[in-house]
Order: structure tokens, then C-alpha cells, then sequence
């Protein structure tokens, strides 16, 4: 009871900070970007997603690695958010209280940060946009009302972790990245 007392005592100075920030975006919102921000969310939709690894397969030399290694970033990360999404239950910010659609962490925002990692790392040069662009679709949710502070940041932490975990585990470096290695190795003899 008293761990559970301090973890609520903990918690309390972040909840307020989600409803600051809450209140102050909704009052300060103006409307006539909302079409810019429903857009950035409706790339985060799991189809667009789908369609733009499928693209990249196709397109680029290296695209069925990078598919792969985006698709089991995208599994792992969704375990995860689901799984706390389930485990906690927060209510979004807007009054929708499913459980399963809960608001904390954000998938778009988790989603997003997770395909940062490995679009940003395979094209170095876009990766300042590939970065921006994450940190749009999680700002958008704020801004839709349908997440809080909190909740964009843990998930695109969980998306983060999730990413370079499974570029690790599939021992993933792009090429780029491999050639240069080679040709430092072959200097060195």
C-alpha cells in the first residue's frame, strides 16, 4: 500500500503537467491548422504505413531489409504499447475511456519514432526530416486532443528502444555504413 501511495505521490506533478499542457494547446488551438495535423495522423494510420514499406521494397536497393527491419521494429513496439495500453487504461483527453484504445503511451506517437530510427538511419542526409516529421505526427495528437504530454513522450521512447533493439537483434547496419567500415579496414593494412 505504501509503494503504491508513493507512486501516486510521484505521479501526481506529471499528471498536473499533462493538463497544463492539455489546456493551454486546446485554448490556444487554432483551428485553421487542424487540417495540417489531422493529416500528419492520418500518416501514422497502420495502411499508409504498410503502403510506404511496401514502396520502399520496391524502390530502393536496400528496401526488403529495411522493410524488415521496420516490420519487426513496428511488432515489437505494438507488444509493447498495447500491452500498457491494457495495463493501464488512462482515459484520453477528449473523455474516450476504452481500454483497449486507451491513451497511454501513443501508437502514432510510438509508431512514428520507431520508423524514425530506421528511416534515419538508412537515409543519414533526410534524417533531420524523418526526425521532424515523427515529432509532427506525435504533436498532432496533443494538438487532436487525444493524447497527453506524457503519452506521446513514453511512446516514442518505447518506439526509440523498440527500433535499435531489433536493429540489433537483426544485426542490421546499412550499407552505407558497411562500405565505409571496409574500405577503413582495407587502409589500415
Amino acid at each position: 500500500m505504501r509503494t503504491l501511495l508513493l507512486v501516486l505521490a510521484l505521479l501526481s506533478p506529471v499528471e498536473r503537467l499533462d493538463f497544463a499542457v492539455r489546456d493551454a494547446v486546446q485554448s490556444h488551438r487554432a483551428h485553421a491548422i487542424d487540417p495540417l495535423m489531422q493529416g500528419a495522423t492520418d500518416i501514422g494510420k497502420a495502411e499508409t504505413v504498410l503502403g510506404m514499406l511496401l514502396a520502399i521494397a520496391v524502390l530502393d536497393p536496400q528496401g526488403v531489409v529495411v522493410g524488415r527491419v521496420a516490420l519487426v521494429s513496428l511488432a515489437a513496439t505494438n507488444l509493447v504499447v498495447e500491452g500498457l495500453k491494457l495495463a493501464v487504461g488512462r482515459v484520453r483527453p477528449d473523455g474516450t475511456g476504452k481500454r483497449s484504445n486507451a491513451s497511454f503511451p501513443s501508437s502514432h506517437a510510438a509508431n512514428a519514432f520507431a520508423l524514425a530510427v530506421v528511416l534515419a538511419r538508412r537515409w543519414r542526409r533526410g534524417a533531420i526530416g524523418i526526425w521532424a516529421f515523427a515529432a509532427l505526427v506525435a504533436i498532432s495528437r496533443v494538438w487532436l486532443n487525444r493524447h497527453f504530454l506524457t503519452d506521446i513522450t513514453v511512446g516514442a521512447l518505447i518506439g526509440v528502444a523498440c527500433s535499435i533493439g531489433s536493429a540489433r537483434l537483426l544485426h542490421w547496419e546499412p550499407v552505407a555504413r558497411r562500405v565505409k567500415a571496409r574500405g577503413r579496414a582495407r587502409a589500415t593494412r
